[in-house]
């Protein structure tokens, strides 16, 4: 008789984020990335349409200054409770529907938006569009990282930052094409009414995979190994026995960002979250009025904005490039140090040669910046609370989105001079400088 007992094989466990070392970067990563891409592209648009079209608006609805100065802020407040709320959401019931709702329903509120009989309407409808948009903004970045080779990562996010100025300038675009046009959905109704039409590319969601970190962080182990799978072609393979796992820390508690080491983690990364985004903020919404006092009209000002944005997307090319082979933080500092020397002289230009040269230098080191501290930041937590950390730094931007225009606004109205308004702005991102000097390089690093 034979006496011997069959042993299952033992299993082995590995982190998630070493099956992305030497993963090679291919078409389905590609793919993932312009669907992403187009996204960030309607989030840009977003933000900043209703600068554009606020005076055609106020014309309809004879409103204040004061009511158009709340409207163009009421996307950025609907953001702050959004951002937080989702961030947990995401951690919860993962990126990807996370993503595809949040653009679901902003359709639906940019929808009522374009039809709104009045101010009020319009103005909680824009608050609600904040409070859905926010499901994107809170996870694009963190899932993009969570789908790319570590290798790769700096470069390709970097890549997805450039999104932004396409945003701005397709929004001036359409802004020029339909702000004349007259009738019941003419005019600013209708650019609102594309807004909302676009928002339907959340559809196509629905063709990338969810996050194997999510996956594996929540015990899902096959949806995760077989992401794995569909993201390197098939050259990876994890068989039954090999566990996937994540850095154990509790999932979706937002109390979880502020134990222990994350605390010192969570206080830098919201001051460089504000201060960056007041820095940006603080000067390009009220750019036009400023320009003004230098002797440009409005729409010569609108021709300097979409220069301007244009002059961006070197600038997101050059940091992610730089960024992917020498680190977070190096590029980082050179791109905000640069921003802040050149919005000091900007604020001090003695002439149009200078005031536009200086500008273009801004803009080129401020959104290169942008590019990397975006990809930084999606990479500094761990994976069960990436959503809480990255949503309660994205909630702090929209702080500074709501509170930077009132208060240049407030300098403004006291008298200050264009040197005076650029050089308070730029002291913001003096700040950043220092300190995004202690926070910790992610370059090489796998996520865990």
């Amino acid at each position: 008789m034979d006496n011997s007992v069959l042993t299952a094989k033992p299993k082995t466990a590995i982190q998630v984020g070493e099956l992305f070392k030497d993963m090679r970067f291919n078409k389905r990563h590609a793919f993932v990335g312009f669907v992403l891409f187009f996204a960030f592209i309607i989030e840009a648009w977003e933000m900043m349409i209703m600068i554009f079209i606020s005076g055609a608006i106020a014309s309809e609805f004879k409103l204040s200054a004061v009511q158009v100065g709340t409207l163009i802020g009421s996307i950025y407040l609907g953001m702050i409770p959004g951002a937080y709320a989702w961030g947990f959401i995401s951690d919860k019931l993962g990126r990807k529907k996370t993503m595809i709702y949040s653009l679901l329903l902003y359709t639906l509120f940019s929808v009522i938006s374009a039809f709104s009989p009045n101010f009020e309407v319009l103005y909680i409808s824009r608050v609600l569009a904040g409070i859905s948009l926010s499901g994107m903004l809170v996870c694009i970045f963190p899932y993009f990282e969570e789908m790319l080779p570590v290798k790769e990562r700096g470069k390709f996010g970097g890549y997805l930052s450039a999104g932004w100025p396409f945003g701005v300038l397709l929004a001036i675009g359409v802004t020029a094409i339909f702000i004349g046009v007259e009738g019941s959905l003419g005019g600013w109704r209708i650019i609102m009414f594309i807004s909302a039409l676009a928002g339907l590319w959340g559809l196509l969601l629905i063709k990338i995979p969810e996050s194997p970190y999510w996956l594996a962080g929540k015990g899902r182990q096959e949806e995760a190994k077989e992401v794995i799978r569909y993201l390197s072609k098939g050259t990876i393979n994890i068989d039954q026995y090999t566990k996937l796992e994540v850095l154990d820390v509790k999932q979706a508690n937002y109390f979880e960002i502020f134990k222990g080491k994350l605390l010192k983690l969570t206080t830098l990364q919201t001051i460089v979250n504000f201060t960056l985004s007041f820095g940006y903020w603080g000067l390009y919404t009220w750019i036009p009025a400023l320009l003004q006092q230098k002797g440009l009209s409005m729409s010569q000002s609108l021709g300097f904005i979409a220069l301007t944005s244009i002059i961006q997307i070197p600038g997101y090319m050059a940091a992610s490039h730089l960024t992917a082979k020498f680190g977070r933080k190096k590029i980082l500092f050179t791109f905000v140090a640069g921003a802040a020397i050149s919005g000091f002289l900007f604020a001090f230009s003695s002439n149009m040669f200078e005031l536009y040269a200086f500008n273009f230098l801004l803009s080129f080191f401020n959104q290169g910046a942008w590019a990397v501290w975006n990809t930084w930041f999606g990479e500094i937590y761990p994976t069960n609370i990436r959503g809480a950390g990255y949503s309660f730094g994205a909630a702090s931007q929209r702080w500074a989105n709501t509170f930077a225009p009132s208060i240049i606004g407030l300098v403004i109205g006291l008298g200050w001079a264009f040197g005076s308004v650029v050089s308070f702005i730029e002291g913001f991102v003096v700040v950043t400088i220092i300190t995004m000097l202690f926070i910790h390089e992610t370059e090489g690093k796998i996520l865990e």
